[in-house]
């Protein structure tokens, strides 16, 4: 079913003069706090977040005023359906039913098809994921996605609505906690509501946090578009780190040749220092055995080239007519190469000169400025082989090893315990959604972290 063409007329409806301050209300709710904290006028949210995501957002308040009761009682959905349900399909009829009782929640995404459906497990109210009807959405969506939405029954099949918003991990932890705050402040007047609606029945904490959403549709558009806006208005880049959790600094040390220099014996004491690899006529590989790399973390991403054999590149040594010249990513591992050739290229060489520039100094410099990277020379499918390979290593080390995000637990040890398991399960799901979300010509992309559940004994926890 179209979802824009069982709306259309419900949309025409809203435009009477009976509902217009209701719903410039409800998008001050929506949009007003986001915008004030970041000092912009509403009027300007299309230039700064685009025309898709602002579409989005305004079906999300859209939709929060079809499933609001008004001040005086009265139902946009149900007075269109009394006026002028006659006109509309049955389809069309029994969607604008569900989009008028239901809420917005917070959803995680697994077990995508993709074009016809995926799994959605509610983080707010709990419960088994259900399998929602989807075929745009599946496009764009990855393994433990982070979505807020409204999940509607319509008829023998479960979808979702038009206004769904993607929300980062910190973004998707910020609708938790304030939803948790949100509901302890407003159980008592929830409790008495829902009394009066059914009679002296208990609310279950399902049917208790499903009245508290009724009343926080704002909550999920805030959060989103103050996040947003965020991005938009102050973009932080990513701190780029490599294998031995130092920032990429690329520096380049520069030997002047001394005069008359013997460029064959340079060259074979080049050749004979441990860890050079001769792969051009006058270009030296340097590779040393892989450490530990720093885990990918929302502090730091990791660059790495893996050489295989266990080995990571270190960086190059090239001989120019007047110069030998030493390139690395990070002033550290510049010092470990002087330490490396200096014994041995003393006699041929005048005192260096280091150059180092960071990636915020190469981003600001343009396009135009070289950036000190080679070809690893491998075709993609080699290269993709062996990252692969370098990644089952480090992972499987990795499991031994202490980690920040589960309290510096092993991940072996953290899933010993019932709260080491829970937090196993949030690291192991961001490492799956940031792995989903490489470009598909990375050769990091299409990487498999499902043999780790296995491997800690918590497949049952995958869902």
């Amino acid at each position: 079913m179209a979802k824009a063409n069982a709306l259309s007329g419900v949309r025409k409806w809203l435009e009477r003069e009976e509902y217009r301050e209701a719903f410039d209300d409800l998008l001050d709710s929506h949009l007003g706090p986001p915008c004030d904290a970041a000092g912009i006028d509403p009027d300007r949210l299309v230039s700064v977040v685009g025309d898709d995501r602002m579409a989005v957002l305004f079906g999300c308040v859209f939709e929060d005023m079809l499933a609001t009761d008004l001040d005086d009682g009265t139902n946009v959905v149900d007075d269109y359906l009394k006026r002028r349900g006659w006109k509309e399909s049955v389809p069309n009829k029994r969607y604008l039913t569900a989009l008028r009782s239901s809420v917005m929640s917070l959803y995680e995404v697994s077990d995508i098809v993709r074009d016809q459906s995926f799994l959605a497990r509610d983080l707010l109210r709990d419960g088994e994921p259900v399998r929602v009807g989807e075929q745009m959405g599946t496009r764009s969506l990855k393994p433990w996605d982070w979505l807020a939405a409204r999940i509607v029954r319509v008829g023998s099949r479960t979808e979702m609505a038009g206004g769904a918003l993607p929300l980062r991990r910190e973004a998707g932890e910020a609708v938790r906690d304030h939803f948790i705050a949100l509901r302890q402040e407003l159980r008592d007047d929830v409790r008495q509501v829902a009394r009066d609606r059914r009679g002296d029945a208990e609310l279950d904490p399902y049917a208790l946090d499903t009245e508290v959403l009724r009343h926080a549709g704002f909550l999920f558009t805030n959060i989103w578009l103050d996040d947003a806006l965020q991005h938009a208005l102050h973009p932080e880049l990513p701190t780029l780190v490599n294998t031995d959790g130092e920032t990429i600094a690329f520096t380049t040390v520069r030997y002047p040749l001394k005069p008359g220099t013997d460029r064959a014996a340079l060259e074979g004491g080049l050749s004979a220092i441990t860890g050079l690899r001769r792969a051009d006529e006058n270009v030296w590989d340097w590779s040393a055995p892989a450490s530990t790399p720093a885990a990918r973390a929302p502090e730091g991403q990791v660059l790495a080239s893996a050489l295989g054999e266990g080995s990571v590149s270190m960086g190059h040594v090239e001989l120019e007519a007047d110069a030998l010249v030493l390139e690395t990513n990070s002033p550290e591992r510049a010092r470990k190469g002087r330490a490396l050739l200096d014994p041995v290229i003393g006699p041929f060489v005048e005192e260096p000169v280091v150059d180092t520039q960071t990636m915020d100094e190469l981003r600001a410099s343009g396009p135009a400025d070289r950036v000190p990277a080679r070809s690893s020379g491998l075709s993609p499918e080699e290269e993709r082989g062996l990252v692969h390979e370098f990644l089952e290593r480090h992972y499987r080390g990795v499991l031994d090893e202490p980690v920040p995000m589960l309290g510096n637990l092993t991940p072996r040890n953290a899933a010993k315990t019932k709260k080491g398991r829970e937090k196993l399960v949030g690291w192991l799901k961001l490492l799956e959604n940031s792995a989903a979300r490489e470009q598909a010509d990375s050769a990091m992309a299409g990487y498999d972290l499902g043999w780790m559940w296995e491997e800690l004994g918590i497949t049952d926890l995958r869902r």
